[in-house]
């Protein structure tokens, strides 16, 4: 062998193993060996858990970003532990694996701040375009509707309320028919339409959430603020919004809530917006429908309502809308600048051409439909209206004065008195007969030889008896004022004869009367030493006027009425009681009743001025000045003069005395 030459290598065959397989096999030798493979071995060592392609489409989130979620695969373990394994088949319990991760709670402030903003951000969105993001009106009820929180349903509630008030238009919206929906329409028709719909069902959605919420039961806690600011978003959409759509539906909310006996916040706050709604209402139609509403209740109800809830009538716009006298020869046209009955200008006779009456005729076409367009309202559609609603308001009046419902007789009363020129002739003949009953119903109370259950009877009910015979002597007198009955008095009987004599014989009583000046709204403190001590608010009937007032109207009506002058015997009688009075009153009422009387002496002095001179009397026997009747008291007669006017003088009140002064200047000027 040559030095430096390699040695040659020899190629080994590696020793056949049984087990082995060669990467250069034929075909026959194996299928001959695949007895031997053990692939039960290698399956059994694959891994278990394999991840699968989701299925599932993205979603998007309320921040507006798109998330795919991935399908949860639930490895063979897992259904073991579920129940659907070897293991649940054996009825072996295999126990929960510690360690696992859970996602953490979040807490609950947080929770209350991600609402706020989504809902601010929401809100803004829909104030800046709310055609635009129409769809965000579901978003702000799924958010209402779903929180758990009752803070978060709370602020839902209340973003609703405070976007509907800003984005609602002027005008309703009426429901398109298959005709309109059917019709072609431009992309902006189309598109104004899409979003009016989609206002008006997220509108209808939000009232009747509000109004299942306002049912709810008082238990305290969540329910009871969830309740509060349901009403509460009511009332503010029936002040900002009465003319939009569902209207009675929010209507129905407050009523539901003054049929409740129980004077809460709540129960306030709806009789405070039904006041305010009748005093804004120029329509007509959303007062009635709410007159309506409040009359079916109230007779549900059998009249057995609070006093409040009745005083709302006096907020009407009755007394200012109605009080245009009609004419009896003519016919009042409206017009059509200023709404109600006026003389229009009559324009001089101008040539046109058939051109210019063509065009003139189109005009008033125009105008015409946008009239109907603004829902201008005429004056005698806004009349009848109104006409309906004082039906709807004497009915309620009368039916509670029939069965003498004894809580709210004082309010019946009053709202009598402020609308007795308004009532039908029909009904003067019933109502005066009703009114007397209420005075001698008084007068049995008062009287000290009553019965004693009777009595006792009256004073548990916690009636201010004078203050309701006052009301229905003003009644009396105000369905003569303000309409031509005087004039046809006779002819339907009409006798204030029994009201004139009851007011004589209780002047006395109510000039020593410690509450004349206290309206009934007044703290009452109850007397310590009375058994039957009541709140101050039992006494508290009427919210109007003070005893004082009441019989300052009713005296003017007596004394200074021009269709029924009084006659010398009852002027006299009345003024000479009335300077007795005044000895008792108060200041400020003897002021009053001062001022009267110097209007008395200024129209009827010759009437009045024998009282200061005695050589003037044609009376015949003796002044009998504790009678209770005008003809008894024989004020013509010796010993009626007016020590009464010495005395005051000297009071204590300089425009009392200044009164008293100008009052003789004025039966001294009547005798020269």
């Amino acid at each position: 062998m040559a030095p430096g030459r390699p040695a040659k290598r020899r190629r080994v065959t590696p020793p056949i193993d049984s087990n082995a397989v060669s990467e250069t096999i034929k075909s026959t030798d194996l299928f001959d060996r695949a007895a031997d493979w053990d692939l039960e071995q290698i399956y059994e060592q694959r891994s278990r858990s394999r991840k699968q392609e989701s299925t599932r489409l993205p979603i998007k989130t309320l921040e507006g970003r798109i998330q795919h979620v991935e399908d949860t695969v639930v490895s063979e373990d897992e259904e073991s532990f579920l129940g659907s394994g070897s293991a649940a088949s054996d009825g072996i319990e295999t126990p929960p694996t510690d360690g696992v991760d859970e996602t953490p709670a979040i807490p609950l402030r947080e929770q209350i701040v991600a609402a706020k903003e989504e809902l601010a951000r929401i809100a803004v969105l829909l104030n800046e375009d709310p055609e635009e993001h129409a769809g965000s009106f579901k978003k702000l009820a799924n958010i209402a509707e779903s929180a758990s929180n009752p803070t978060i349903q709370k602020l839902a509630l209340a973003t609703q309320a405070a976007v509907y008030k800003d984005i609602i238009p002027g005008y309703r919206i009426r429901a398109y028919t298959d005709e309109d929906v059917g019709t072609k329409v431009s992309k902006e028709v189309r598109r104004t339409r899409q979003y009016e719909q989609a206002l008006v069902s997220g509108y209808r959605g939000y009232v009747k959430q509000l109004g299942s919420l306002a049912k709810l039961k008082r238990s305290g806690g969540d329910s009871a603020s969830l309740k509060s600011v349901a009403i509460n978003c009511a009332c503010t959409l029936l002040t900002s919004v009465p003319h939009f759509n569902f209207r009675t539906e929010l209507l129905n909310i407050l009523v539901h809530q003054l049929s409740s006996r129980e004077v809460s916040p709540d129960f306030t706050k709806c009789v405070d917006t039904i006041e305010t709604f009748f005093a804004a209402d120029e329509d007509g139609a959303p007062s009635l429908e709410a007159v309506t509403l409040l009359a079916k209740m109230m007779k549900a109800k059998d009249y057995k309502v609070e006093e409040s809830v009745l005083n709302t009538f006096l907020h009407l716009r009755l007394l200012t809308e109605l009080s245009v006298k009609g004419s009896t020869s003519k016919t009042d046209k409206p017009d059509d600048r200023l709404g109600y009955p006026g003389k229009k200008a009559k324009r001089k006779w101008e040539h046109r051409s058939k051109k210019e009456k063509k065009v003139a005729r189109e005009r008033k076409v125009v105008e015409r439909d946008f009239k109907e367009a603004e829902a201008i309202v005429s004056y005698e559609d806004r009349e009848k209206l109104q006409s309906e609603t004082l039906k709807m308001v004497f009915v309620t009046y009368f039916r509670i004065l029939k069965i003498r419902s004894p809580h709210l007789t004082g309010a019946v009363l009053e709202g009598l008195a402020q609308y007795a020129h308004l009532i039908n002739q029909d009904f003067f003949g019933d109502l005066l007969e009703a009114l007397k009953d209420i005075i001698n119903q008084a007068d049995f109370t008062n009287d000290p030889d009553q019965d004693e259950s009777a009595a006792e009877e009256d004073e548990n009910s916690a009636r201010n008896m004078t203050r309701e015979t006052l009301l229905s002597t003003q009644t009396a007198f105000t369905l003569l004022s303000g309409q031509d009955v005087s004039k046809y008095a006779s002819g339907l009987h009409l006798d204030l004869s029994f009201f004139t004599s009851y007011i004589y014989r209780a002047l006395y009583p109510l000039s020593l009367d410690s509450g004349i000046e206290l309206g009934p709204k007044s703290v009452h403190l109850p007397d310590p030493h009375s058994s039957n001590s009541t709140t101050p608010s039992a006494q508290n009937k009427i919210n109007i006027a003070t005893p004082t007032l009441i019989l300052i109207r009713v005296l003017t009506s007596i004394l200074l009425s021009t269709s029924s002058p009084p006659p010398t015997l009852t002027a006299a009688s009345f003024f000479k009681r009335l300077l007795t009075a005044s000895l008792q009153l108060p200041e400020k009422s003897t002021y009053a009743i001062l001022n009267l009387m110097t209007k008395v002496a200024d129209k009827h002095g010759r009437k009045i001025e024998s009282l200061w001179y005695s050589d003037e009397r044609k009376g015949d026997g003796i002044f009998h000045g504790e009678s209770e009747s005008i003809e008894g008291t024989n004020v013509l007669a010796v010993g009626s003069g007016v020590w009464e006017c010495e005395l005051l003088r000297h009071h204590y009140c300089p425009q009392v005395r200044e009164d008293v002064k100008a009052l003789d200047k004025i039966i001294a000027n009547f005798k020269r």
